[in-house]
């Protein structure tokens, strides 16, 4: 065979492996509403630099007549391409043939891609939209998951893996997507359940479509799995692309520097006058956010799940780091069980990738009742201390107002090793608010008095003026600095400098036993 007709053969192959299940089974899919696989690689990566890998491997099942159903790829494509001009490795599932099935040969294509990316020290992304195992093949199928969820653990940490659910995610498929950093979902197209609505009537009576069971608002709002959540696949994939860009390429990098014309010394003399004279009225603390960092260009994690605390990356002078906010604005800031575990998984997700944490506290203390108690929050809560304790990155905190009991411990005290503590003169440190604190401490002359109501609310004052601020913390050096909330932005940026070089190791062990 002359060399021409050996060419014109492999074109022809990969022109089929391109091809996937056909025009007839790609028209479906954007019936559906759905990108095909290589549609949303092009989205992801930058254009024309996607290069494939295992673009004509097959299957080798031989059961049930499979051996007459091959398409080159398997319905998986892998490669790797650039994000913003850096190396990002991809693997999609082709949903267009035998229904985005993972077989044995499908996970050997995705288990090949995350070790190059390991090896080579980059960002991988999962896009999925599968039918779950290939029941063919059986126990080779689960084989086939148990590979990927085993370089799932091992790289996390490691390099930055991330994972766009666009379609459906069943059993064993939601488990790999669970233990990667960052999970994005497409409203109305995509799904994560454990056990699909026919198994749930079934077993529990419960009728419930696929996606009330695990479409993505109810994974943003109520599990809190899914960490974005956007209204379309092309915004989806824009979604990472912002993502990918404050996160560095491994775990021995720091995060890329963007230039920025927001001055460092920019003062906002609103941010004098954002917090209440009234301590119990609430403000949105995202208002605070938007003021300080680079050109008020804040991105939300998790924005519908917990909202009494807010987590996302900014910048700071061009510098990517992690915000964790208390937010007075929903169940006054308080922490409960879900603010607690969303905050604590960002805080270590912050730490593996060197990304500096600045934290703005106003919480009030934890959640009160049975729920919380019987649900767990002491472990709960423990999680958050645990990973503000654990992480070695540069940690500031700044005390907008309420700074009250065992939250205050948690959320990044000098005792927990916060780098800087920096309190606004509105902050309050105090073991409770004034009032509860001083029931107790003045409950017999209160008692005593003609005017219990009035005595009670004259000590509030009183235990106010000469606890409920800034300098008693201030003047035992649990504060650093007392700052003027308008110079906040300098001041942090002034802080982040010093801590560039910051050096820190926790004492050698194989892992630590965090409160899970």
């Amino acid at each position: 065979m002359s060399m021409d007709r050996k060419i014109l053969e492999l074109k022809e192959k990969m022109e089929k492996s391109r091809s996937g299940g056909g025009t007839e089974a790609i028209a479906k899919q954007h019936a559906r509403g759905k990108l095909t696989a290589r549609e949303r690689i092009e989205l992801l990566l930058d254009q024309g630099s996607f290069e494939e890998i295992d673009a004509l491997r097959t299957h080798t099942c031989t059961e049930f007549g499979m051996e007459k159903k091959k398409y080159y790829g398997d319905g998986m494509v892998t490669g790797y391409g650039t994000v913003e001009g850096r190396l990002v490795f991809v693997y999609s599932f082709d949903f267009t043939v035998i229904g985005g099935s993972l077989s044995e040969t499908v996970a050997a294509k995705i288990v090949k891609i995350m070790e190059m990316a390991a090896k080579t020290g980059a960002p991988v992304v999962g896009i999925n939209d599968s039918g779950g195992a290939r029941i063919q093949e059986g126990v080779g199928a689960l084989a086939g998951y148990a590979s990927i969820f085993y370089r799932n653990v091992m790289y996390s940490g490691v390099v930055p893996q991330i994972t766009a659910i666009v379609g459906p995610a069943a059993g064993g498929a939601v488990y790999s997507p669970a233990v990667t950093d960052f999970i994005f979902m497409a409203q109305n197209t995509s799904q994560m359940f454990v056990t699909g609505p026919k198994v749930v009537k079934a077993v529990t009576h419960e009728d419930v479509t696929k996606e009330e069971l695990g479409g993505a608002m109810v994974h943003a709002t109520k599990s809190g799995v899914t960490h974005m959540t956007y209204d379309n696949e092309k915004d989806l994939f824009e979604g990472i692309r912002v993502l990918l860009s404050y996160l560095p390429q491994n775990n021995m990098e720091e995060p890329p520097v963007v230039k920025t014309e927001d001055p460092v010394d920019r003062v906002d003399e609103e941010l004098n006058y954002i917090i209440p004279d009234n301590p119990n009225k609430p403000y949105d603390v995202k208002d605070i956010i938007t003021r300080i960092v680079d050109d008020g260009k804040f991105l939300e994690v998790q924005e519908y799940f917990a909202p009494n605390i807010v987590i996302g990356y900014a910048r700071l002078n061009g510098k990517s780091i992690g915000i964790v906010a208390n937010q007075p604005k929903h169940l006054a800031g308080v922490l409960d069980i879900n603010a607690s575990v969303k905050a604590a998984r960002f805080v270590r997700v912050c730490d593996a990738f060197n990304v500096p944490i600045v934290t703005f506290e106003d919480v009030p203390g934890f959640m009160p009742g049975t729920v919380q108690e019987y649900g767990g929050i002491i472990r709960h809560g423990a999680k958050l201390l645990y990973a503000y304790a654990e992480a070695t990155v540069p940690r500031i905190t700044v005390i907008t107002r309420k700074a009250y009991g065992g939250a205050y411990c948690v959320m990044n005290s000098k005792q927990l090793n916060g780098d800087m503590i920096f309190a606004w003169p509105s902050a309050e440190i105090a073991v409770m608010g004034p009032k509860g604190a001083s029931e107790i401490v003045f409950a017999k002359e209160i008692a005593a008095s003609e005017n219990p109501e009035a005595k009670l609310q004259e000590k509030e004052e009183e235990y106010r003026e000469k606890f409920a601020n800034p300098y008693v913390a201030a003047s035992r050096g649990d504060v650093d600095d007392v700052i003027e909330p308008k110079l906040t932005r300098y001041k942090l940026i002034k802080a982040l400098e010093m801590l560039q070089n910051k050096r820190d190791q926790n004492p050698p062990k194989k892992h630590g036993n965090i409160p899970l």
